[in-house]
């Protein structure tokens, strides 16, 4: 029979993505307010807050980039309904933040900070994650002023808001805080999966108590 040993053609099954999502083939620039300027001399990362040792925690830029290099494929859901699938990350683990500076035993929630007072609150097992990153580079590449250089936070399992560009540090908290987008009706958790977009969607427990 002609064509027999020959492999069936199927067409490429399309990739899953989370609900009322579509893929997105480049990567668009998305952000509130103008780009910063970075100036290395006058840049710190912090870790402060509810720290176990109750100090505060600095690194310059040139010590900061000296930190333990880790590379990460992990997608990006943006809330504004695109996901870019299969990026390749590089940058510090946030769990290495969570060694270097580590937070106090009763720590529940943490807040990243970046330029121009944004913020972004997280549970502390969301910052935890095996795939969160303090992301430097794409597709090893420094990142562009426009995505985010110098640092910009990646959660690849939440919406693509709850990872800032231009991070500046992060707040250990004993309780929760709603962020930038969040005090701005955003939902307070963000998952993808679940399509949490807005804070109407909260269900009992899932945003700080008033």
């Amino acid at each position: 029979m002609e064509g027999m040993g020959q492999p069936e053609s199927r067409e490429e099954e399309p990739p899953e993505l989370p609900p009322g999502q579509r893929l997105q083939r480049g990567w668009p620039v998305t952000h509130y307010g103008p780009v910063p300027k970075f100036r290395a001399e006058r840049w710190e990362f912090r870790a402060f807050g509810a720290t176990a040792d109750d100090a505060k925690h600095c690194w310059s830029h040139e010590e900061f980039t000296a930190l333990p290099y880790s590379t990460v494929v992990a997608d990006m859901h943006c809330v504004t309904k695109f996901s870019m699938l299969g990026a390749e990350w590089g940058g510090v683990r946030t769990r290495t933040i969570l060694d270097l500076a580590p937070p106090a035993p009763d720590v529940t929630h943490v807040m990243v900070w970046a330029e121009y007072g944004f913020s972004s609150n997280l549970r502390i097992e969301d910052f935890a994650a095996e795939k969160c990153l303090f992301a430097t580079h794409r597709s090893g590449e420094l990142l562009t002023a426009e995505h985010g250089f110098p640092v910009r936070l990646i959660v690849p399992h939440l919406y693509a808001w709850k990872g800032p560009k231009w991070v500046r540090g992060i707040e250990y908290m004993r309780a929760d805080r709603r962020g930038f987008w969040e005090e701005r009706g955003y939902h307070n958790l963000g998952d993808p999966w679940r399509e949490q977009r807005y804070s109407y969607q909260e269900e009992p427990g899932d945003g700080p108590e008033l």
